[in-house]
């Protein structure tokens, strides 16, 4: 198979079949990233050094948190987290609580949405972290949604509200912002520590 840039669908055999994690958990280990949206599968390539220095950052600043603030955990991709026979989902990190973890949490997967889950855009997935993914989470539950954006310094962030997801907010390193959450009372993320390199 051969993988071309910006376009990180896989079709599936025949169409208008689903993909079910049953046939998930056949596909290979080749190091790349495999989700399924809706029963399509979908596979990207090993992001960027920019994207995995940011991923780092976000985890080293939350693990700090949590570890001086033992409330939940993270975890990061690849990991699966499976919101249905058809919605198999391997998130740049997710956030879940103790409680959560104890009803949802086994050995190597997450079977239910976590409180918090975060993407790192790249060229590739910007736009189904935008669209398709936030559909998923908002549907499933998801708390909170971040988008982080390597490429112009900024998160979005998404808040479960009476309908599902509000607005966005979008917060700016450039502009010296700081990530909060209700998720995490007290937690502060300063933006040029998250996007530095």
């Amino acid at each position: 198979m051969e993988l071309v840039p910006g376009d990180d669908h896989v079709p599936s055999t025949s169409p208008g079949v689903k993909l079910t994690y049953e046939d998930y958990l056949l596909l290979p280990d080749d190091g790349l990233r495999h989700e399924l949206l809706d029963g399509e599968h979908y596979v990207t390539p090993s992001p960027s050094a920019r994207h995995q220095q940011v991923l780092l950052n976000l985890t080293l600043l939350l693990g700090n948190w949590l570890e001086a603030n033992p409330v939940g955990r993270i975890l990061f991709a690849p990991f699966d987290v499976v919101l249905s026979l058809f919605d198999v989902v391997a998130p740049d990190l997710i956030y879940f609580s103790h409680e959560r973890a104890a009803r949802l949490l086994d050995p190597g997967k997450l079977t239910g949405a976590p409180e918090l889950v975060v993407e790192v855009a790249s060229p590739g997935t910007r736009r189904r972290d935008e669209t398709t993914k936030r559909r998923l989470y908002e549907r499933f539950g998801v708390t909170e949604y971040w988008v982080v954006d390597p490429e112009l310094d900024v998160v979005r962030v998404y808040r479960r509200g009476a309908g599902g997801f509000t607005r966005p907010i979008e917060i700016s390193a450039e502009e010296g912002d700081v990530l909060t959450t209700p998720l995490l009372r007290g937690l502060q993320l300063p933006l040029p520590d998250l996007f530095r390199t």
